[in-house]
């Protein structure tokens, strides 16, 4: 069944959050500045290898090298796989541990969200949705090779996913008062290999009612994709 996006959130919706106490972007003249804690804040970043924050244990013996540093911010990721390893019931224990070590080490967060597409292939998304394409289309080529890439024409990916990124974002909200996360990526390096757009029977469809180039009809479908999930994420906890 094909559900509506927002008909999914409404149950995390637990009370608005002051703009004014959440970490935001500010304009200052043609720029934009990001604001934490009521002040400006320069990110001084790194970035964590894909598997690095998935385990805790291995996580902790990373800080020396990260404090030597001397960066306050880190991007991390966040694997649908990991915080829903079965439909419906989700798994914050390693997110709450990464946020517990980051708050030890007076680092900030930038979480990088995992969900359908990582490097355009589908390999952090969990295996009750890869294994179970009548559901959870897959992307063919033009001559029809399913690829390990759930297409973005399919609802139900879209419905799934949505409703784990917006239950990540409610428990950001609940267990992290303090801010550690400042920011949150939506997606990463979404794109189509080998060819350049979708021909699922799904994505045949769309293309057959509309006059776009293949590159510029699949970008489209994935920016709606993300923008519907950004939406979603965003009106349960609307950080930058």
């Amino acid at each position: 069944m094909k559900l509506g996006l927002f008909g999914l959130v409404a149950a995390l919706m637990a009370g608005s959050v002051s703009a004014s106490e959440m970490p935001h972007m500010a304009k200052q003249g043609q720029a934009q500045r990001l604001m934490v804690d009521g002040a400006p804040f320069l990110i001084l970043g790194g970035e964590l290898g894909n598997s690095s924050a998935s385990d805790p244990v291995y996580l902790n013996t990373l800080w020396p090298k990260l404090d030597a540093i001397g960066l306050n911010t880190l991007l991390v990721p966040i694997e649908w796989d990991q915080i829903e390893p079965v439909e419906g019931q989700f798994d914050f224990k390693v997110t709450d541990a990464l946020l517990d070590q980051a708050r030890a080490h007076h680092v900030r967060l930038v979480v990088l969200w995992f969900g359908a597409w990582k490097n355009s292939m589908s390999t952090y998304a969990p295996a009750w949705v890869k294994h179970d394409p009548a559901r959870f289309s897959k992307v063919r080529t033009s001559d029809g090779v399913s690829q390990d890439i759930l297409s973005p024409f399919d609802m139900d990916t879209q419905v799934a996913d949505t409703k784990a990124f917006v239950a990540l974002m409610a428990h950001l909200k609940a267990v992290d008062p303090q801010h550690t996360v400042i920011m949150v990526q939506v997606e990463n390096e979404i794109g189509m290999l080998p060819e350049a757009r979708d021909h699922s029977a799904l994505a045949e469809k769309a293309f057959a009612a509309q006059k776009d180039t293949d590159e510029v009809f699949q970008a489209k479908a994935f920016a709606r994709y993300v923008n519907a999930e950004v939406k979603a994420g965003k009106a349960v906890y609307p950080l930058p």
